[in-house]
């Protein structure tokens, strides 16, 4: 699998991203340790956790991905793996025990480097917006850690266009480390909300750009149907998949990702994830996986060249989304 500069960085990282909030969720740790050794077997080097995945599950307090990456961490070459993660949820009690202030940063960075088990994160990330917080407090607080060697690069997940343009004029004012990446939620399913302004920000200021959801909840494997719209308990009770199981239009989607996925003897997830590959401001998609199985069906996307004409049809059909 090819690498990709992380926009203006001078980090490389693999053109997938394994994205890891099924760890102590649906995938147990034995599991976990099996994708995430198939993942790098492939050439995937580039693995995304948060802190809080997965406290809404009874049991789990948070950090539970972290912990599970850690352990399998210290078996590896910690050099040949580039470690994201975010941080912005509740994860202990307390009017501090969430947010972007400078206080929980500093408390959730030194959690997470715990967790995993390293004594610096490649990629650093505030997982949504803080409102409560001036962004100019949250990012002297990055850039601090990245100052003092815990924290490679800063970036940052959920954003708006007129957010992530006050990081980069604060970040500029201050001389101090910008947001070098962002995780939109972006699929064919759902395209507005990255393409209409968010992607001229990412391509003018070289922002790489990390794609959440990229299969649209599962939806773009092929496991739903018209006739079948709950085959998945884990993901069809979700708001991002109910959007889609009753709208006749994300059903037409997923005829002509079929049809193409046909011609090329591939599952339909290689064929969604190559249409996104072929977008000039996308680095690398993040890939989730509760089984090997699923993780092996995903991998072969980045060697797919789509033709011309299955890009623009690709294009048309989903437009609107």
């Amino acid at each position: 699998m090819e690498d990709i500069k992380l926009g203006r960085t001078g980090l490389k990282v693999s053109r997938l991203c394994l994205g890891t909030m099924t760890f102590g969720w649906s995938s147990d740790e034995e599991t976990s340790f099996a994708i995430m050794d198939t993942a790098l077997d492939a050439g995937i080097n580039f693995f995304d956790s948060a802190d809080v995945y997965s406290r809404w599950i009874e049991g789990n307090n948070g950090g539970d991905s972290e912990k599970i990456i850690g352990k399998w961490l210290k078996t590896k070459n910690r050099r040949d793996i580039i470690i994201a993660t975010k941080t912005r949820a509740q994860m202990w009690d307390g009017a501090n025990g969430q947010g972007l202030s400078r206080s929980h940063i500093i408390h959730a960075v030194e959690d997470s480097l715990r967790r995993l088990q390293t004594d610096y994160i490649d990629l650093y990330q505030t997982h949504w917006p803080d409102d409560e917080t001036p962004m100019d407090e949250t990012l002297l607080a990055l850039d601090n850690l990245v100052k003092s060697g815990k924290v490679r690069y800063i970036g940052t997940s959920n954003h708006p266009p007129s957010l992530m343009v006050e990081s980069l004029w604060i970040s500029d004012i201050h001389k101090i480390s910008r947001y070098e990446t962002l995780q939109p939620h972006y699929s064919m399913l759902h395209r507005k909300e990255y393409e209409l302004e968010l992607e001229k920000v990412c391509k003018k200021h070289n922002i790489g750009v990390i794609p959440y959801s990229p299969l649209a909840a599962g939806f773009l494997t092929g496991k739903y149907s018209r006739e079948n719209k709950s085959p998945d308990s884990t993901r069809s009770s979700g708001g991002l998949i109910q959007n889609m199981l009753n709208n006749e239009k994300a059903y037409i989607v997923l005829d002509r990702v079929m049809e193409i996925a046909d011609g090329y003897n591939v599952p339909p997830a290689q064929i969604a994830l190559a249409w996104m590959l072929t977008k000039p401001t996308i680095t690398a998609p993040i890939v989730g996986a509760r089984t090997v199985e699923q993780l092996n069906d995903v991998i072969g996307a980045t060697d797919l060249s789509l033709t011309d004409a299955e890009i623009q049809t690709l294009d048309e059909v989903s437009d609107g989304f």
